[in-house]
């Protein structure tokens, strides 16, 4: 027999829409005071969504001990995080604006379609780094199964990839889909950046 579950996805309106703000929708609170299974707040990774996420702190005292997990989803490949005194900085200031701890990292490191094992395992030599310096373990490393298979296969220290998960992307988007045409059909423009020089 197949058991139904819900997710409810709550976001801001204006999300993605580049506008940086530290307000949240009421309807968060559904999340301290409705019977889910598991919560999970994607806050950015930087100072703004910290603060913002800072308003519940108390709501977040009041779980049970155990409940809460802050994770720091780390993409050296990422400006921000591109290198380990970077990655230290966002963390401190996350933890401050938040007023919660980073009770462990995720090696995220990717490039979206054009990932490889090697963006792993340059994460992990960043990440290990951040781990031996501040003491945050390394809960989770995610990648597509391909890469995370090669990944794991040159035999890296456990302690410092926490949990393999393998993902896989469903989401495809616009521009993905009109790149690839491009490859189908030879007549079509190459792939580019392109200047109007017929505006008044």
């Amino acid at each position: 027999m197949t058991q139904m579950k819900e997710i409810r996805l709550v976001a801001p309106n204006f999300a993605c829409a580049g506008i940086e703000t530290l307000s949240l929708p009421a309807e968060v609170a559904s999340a301290f005071d409705m019977d889910w299974d598991t919560v999970i707040f994607d806050v950015g990774g930087d100072a703004v969504g910290a603060t913002a996420v800072g308003r519940y702190h108390q709501d977040f005292m009041e779980l049970e001990p155990g409940a809460l997990e802050v994770l720091n989803v780390v993409n050296t490949r990422r400006p921000l995080a591109g290198s380990v005194e970077r990655i230290i900085k966002l963390q401190e200031e996350m933890q401050i604006h938040s007023r919660l701890k980073i009770t462990g990292m995720i090696n995220n490191t990717n490039l979206a379609g054009m990932t490889t094992e090697a963006e792993l395992r340059d994460g992990y030599e960043m990440i290990r780094e951040v781990s031996e310096r501040t003491g945050v373990p390394v809960a989770y490393t995610s990648g597509k199964k391909q890469f995370l298979d090669a990944f794991l296969a040159e035999g890296h220290d456990p302690k410092y990839i926490g949990t393999p998960i393998a993902i896989d992307t469903y989401m495809q988007r616009d521009w993905d889909s009109w790149i690839h045409s491009l490859g189908d059909n030879p007549s079509n423009p190459r792939p580019g950046v392109y200047y109007r020089t017929d505006m008044a």
